[in-house]
């Protein structure tokens, strides 16, 4: 299971350019997820890795070798893609058996093999079922199967769950993550969902238009983003954004806004103090705001509640902060009316300042 490093790729289609000299470092036995919107380069960049799309320029090493020239088969890789791309002819156990049987294995070991994995996907039952009989999570399972069965060094996900509804999504990345607990083989996943890159991956990377934007543990990215994007898209509900002006006042920092005046902590004052900057972006996650009426006001907002989401032991409230609209987590049986106006305590550590101009995080 090698490390795998991508050195400057650049995907180009004529006088179109994807991706803009990328750099990535994914070390052994480690799950990898490459996340961002639809059209950021995510799955180019796995199809790169699979040989699957040509490389315009750079390089792609497993170890110490290149494999940028090499055909899929000759790269010891194993894919699943978005639309399981099982043979509807062949049973379940002659679809999770296919690549061993190209490669003319001993049939005794081809049924050991799709046993042993069978029973570690839950598909034992299953064997002798034809796609077309199968659900979608089974197809899935399925899918992963023959990518477990092949044994390859690493693992190719295109965006697996993705035809899933919404509680067989939640199912397969418990079942996901179980996998990745046995099976330790590099992984590389690509997907929109921002939960599954939280809940699956040992480093997250977020790309946008073709580029890195930032890389690291779910914690340094849902903690420290390095921009306004990366803070914006991890989270769920994102992060509230709104206008601020940065005052000083007797040696502490305040951000003003319209219906705010917040005083910031001393090391994010300190880091908005060396750059010198005065008109920003104050971002605060909807986690990090607690109702609280009896707070001081410079450690709170006060919201006019416009909207009221019931999604059982919580709320999620939208609110109006001036001409701003703003994110709310509350728990359920909180007394609230539509129109009231609330104040809630915003947790020091979860403010983030942003340059308004650059995005980028003081």
């Amino acid at each position: 299971m090698p490390e795998i490093r991508l050195e400057k790729l650049v995907k180009r289609y004529g006088a179109v350019q994807v991706l803009h000299g990328i750099d990535l470092h994914m070390a052994e036995n480690e799950f990898t997820v490459l996340v961002g919107p639809s059209g950021c380069g995510k799955s180019t960049t796995l199809r790169m890795l699979a040989g699957l799309e040509s490389v315009s320029d750079g390089d792609i090493l497993m170890g110490a070798k290149s494999v940028r020239d090499l055909d899929p088969k000759d790269r010891d890789i194993a894919m699943v893609f978005q639309d399981y791309a099982l043979y509807p002819h062949m049973n379940v156990a002659r679809n999770m058996s296919f690549s061993l049987r190209l490669k003319k294995v001993p049939q005794a070991q081809i049924d050991r093999k799709v046993r042993d994995v069978a029973e570690m996907l839950g598909l034992s039952a299953y064997l002798n079922r034809k796609p077309g009989e199968l659900s979608g999570g089974q197809r899935q399972r399925v899918a992963m199967g023959r990518a477990l069965c092949r044994d390859a060094g690493t693992f190719l996900f295109d965006e697996p769950l993705s035809n899933l509804d919404a509680k067989l999504r939640g199912q397969m990345r418990a079942e996901l993550a179980l996998m990745r607990q046995t099976v330790k083989k590099n992984m590389v996943y690509v997907t929109h969902d921002q939960i599954e890159a939280m809940t699956l991956a040992d480093r997250i990377v977020v790309m946008d238009g073709g580029y890195i934007q930032q890389q690291g543990t779910p914690t340094e990215l849902f903690k420290r983003p390095i921009n306004k994007f990366v803070a914006g898209f991890l989270g769920s509900p994102p992060m509230n954004f709104v206008e601020a002006v940065l005052t000083d006042e007797a040696g502490t920092l305040f951000a003003s806004g319209d219906r705010f005046n917040l005083r910031l902590p001393e090391d994010l004052a300190q880091r908005a103090r060396a750059t010198g900057e005065r008109k920003v972006i104050l971002g605060v996650r909807p986690s990090d705001l607690e109702y609280a009426p009896d707070a001081a006001p410079e450690t709170t907002f006060d919201l006019n509640v416009v909207v009221s989401e019931y999604i059982g032991a919580q709320s999620v409230l939208i609110c109006a902060c001036g001409a701003a609209r703003m994110t709310v987590e509350i728990k359920s049986e909180t007394p609230i009316a539509l129109g009231e106006t609330l104040r809630f305590a915003a947790r020091p550590e979860g403010l983030h300042l942003f340059n308004q101009t650059t995005e980028q995080a003081l």
